[in-house]
């Protein structure tokens, strides 16, 4: 699977993100500090991978900053894409399950190398639920994207 990661920052679990990913076989494009070059602001780095997976070039993403809020609100401004904030492997699998998330967003200072590695476990076994009632939410979100890209003000 090809990854997009961003970080803001060149961390030690943002480096370790990159090896875990790498270790299971994923093809990674790094942006923002794991990026020599390249724009280190959460909202730039985000943004770039979060194109990333809108575009189909890559199949997930993984955006990092100190909290992991900016990282995953810039990453939800991209059309298509389903960030989510995730603390603990349980809301990982019900981020891939229920809302069918396509980007993992990732403090990092709350993320400890062990949690991360209990995180990325439970964000790759879960799948997207064939539920009805999921779906219809997936589906609802998906239409909040179309009606936004068709306001001139969300427009860059």
């Amino acid at each position: 699977m090809r990854i997009s990661v961003s970080s803001d920052m060149d961390e030690p679990v943002a480096r370790a993100l990159l090896g875990q990913l790498r270790d299971r076989g994923h093809d990674v494009v790094p942006y923002g500090a794991l990026s020599p070059g390249d724009d280190p602001q959460w909202a730039a780095c985000s943004e770039a991978a979060a194109r990333d997976v809108a575009a189909g070039n890559a199949d997930q993403a993984v955006v990092c900053c100190w909290t992991g809020t900016g990282a995953s609100i810039a990453a939800n401004k991209v059309p298509g894409v389903r960030a989510a904030l995730c603390t603990d492997a349980y809301t990982a699998d019900g981020a891939r399950r229920w809302n069918d998330a396509n980007v993992l967003a990732l403090s990092l200072r709350l993320t400890s190398e062990p949690l991360l590695k209990e995180i990325l476990d439970a964000w790759f076994a879960a799948r997207a639920s064939t539920d009805t009632e999921d779906r219809e939410n997936v589906a609802r979100v998906e239409r909040l994207d179309g009606a936004r890209s068709t306001h001139p003000e969300s427009r860059q």
